[in-house]
């Protein structure tokens, strides 16, 4: 009998113990939020306490290949990602598209390989709209709205690289027809994709079909210049960014402004958006210097201080937040320095000669009253 108590007793001091251990869930979702945070340190931590829990856990395998990617351990990432696809033991069938997509941006030297992992992903995706078996992994929710979007941006970053000038890729004479595949599938899978129609005006400009270009680029803004911020349409900052480009090199400025104010209004410490919003000021006071015309009811002068605010402004940010883009800064203090020689100061120090002049008066006015 005692033997048997002493048995009862560990099984009950076992049972203790597994009721105070969290759920992988809970633990997952507290991984999920330092990742939210930006603290991939201590999203690193969870989800390694999870595999060390359940060691085919994917959703935790990918989270510690995101936060491996985000603090610069790159071939450990590598190896993450891997481990989520076949050959390897315990990959779940089919993998996570996600897999795939990671490992291609990890393929920054070799962009054959990365669009094998692209062609992977596309493959899955295609699996998954005709009703084949989710990734283990996925998200069960995700809608099939969702999984459209996804294969759009995976054609979409396909058309990047066939196309991006620092690959041989887009010296290769199928390069064209290529693209021109990739897109009228990417079409064919969500028809008024915003990133879609904005990677075809970047199409139509680079074999110099601009009004081509300038229509798919309006097309792409029309679907969502309504929306209001909390509005799912809008798209992501980012998006909205090679928005803003494809405008500017059509040398269509006012909707490229327009644009820009609503990534003000989502986020109004963005260097690149400052910039761009710089940069286009500049081009059009160029523009109504040369016609000798205003545009927007600005003169070329008006519309050079705006430049020279925003690019003051992106300077600024960019050093408090240490931006990492280095050719942005560059050209921003080139395009600082032409405004200069063309007489344009900041807007501060107008103001502190506007503050001298008004001093001044009110001295004046001090002796003749007294």
């Amino acid at each position: 009998m005692g033997r048997t108590r002493v048995k009862s007793k560990k099984a009950a001091e076992l049972s203790i113990s597994e009721k105070e251990l969290p759920s992988l869930e809970s633990l997952f979702e507290k991984a999920q939020s330092f990742v939210t945070r930006c603290d991939y340190e201590l999203a690193q931590k969870f989800a390694v306490r999870i595999l060390e829990r359940a060691p085919s856990h994917v959703a935790a395998k990918e989270l510690l290949g995101v936060t491996q990617l985000e603090m610069g351990e790159l071939d450990d990432a590598r190896q993450t990602f891997q481990s989520l696809l076949p050959p390897a033991q315990d990959a779940p069938n089919p993998p996570p598209p996600s897999a795939h997509l990671y490992l291609a941006q990890l393929c920054e030297d070799d962009p054959y390989l990365a669009l094998k992992h692209y062609e992977a992903a596309v493959g899955i995706l295609h699996g998954q709209l005709k009703g084949k078996e989710r990734a283990l992994g996925e998200d069960p929710g995700e809608s099939e709205v969702d999984v459209r979007k996804n294969l759009v941006r995976v054609l979409v970053a396909m058309v990047e690289i066939w196309m991006a000038p620092t690959y041989d890729l887009c010296f290769d004479p199928k390069a064209e027809e290529t693209c021109e595949a990739l897109l009228k599938t990417a079409f064919e899978t969500d028809p008024d994709n915003v990133e879609a129609l904005i990677c075809l005006s970047s199409f139509r400009l680079s074999q110099q079909r601009p009004e081509e270009a300038k229509g798919a680029a309006t097309k792409a803004w029309a679907a969502w210049k309504d929306a209001e911020e909390d509005d799912s349409k809008l798209p992501p900052i980012q998006t909205r960014i090679e928005l803003t480009k494809r405008f500017i090199e059509l040398s269509d400025y006012p909707p490229a402004l327009l644009v820009l104010q609503s990534i003000m209004a989502s986020d109004d410490q963005d260097v690149e958006a400052w910039y761009l919003e710089g940069w286009c000021f500049f081009l059009m006071a160029e523009q109504a210097k040369e016609t000798g015309m205003k545009i927007e009811d600005l003169s070329w002068e008006e519309l050079a201080k705006d430049s020279r605010d925003c690019l003051d402004n992106c300077r600024l940010l960019h050093t408090a937040q240490q931006h990492p883009d280095e050719r942005l800064l560059e050209h921003t203090a080139e395009l600082i320095i032409q405004l200069d020689s063309m007489g344009i100061r900041p807007s501060a120090d107008d103001e502190e000669g506007e503050g001298g002049w008004e001093d001044l008066d009110e001295s004046d006015e001090d002796v003749e009253m007294s």
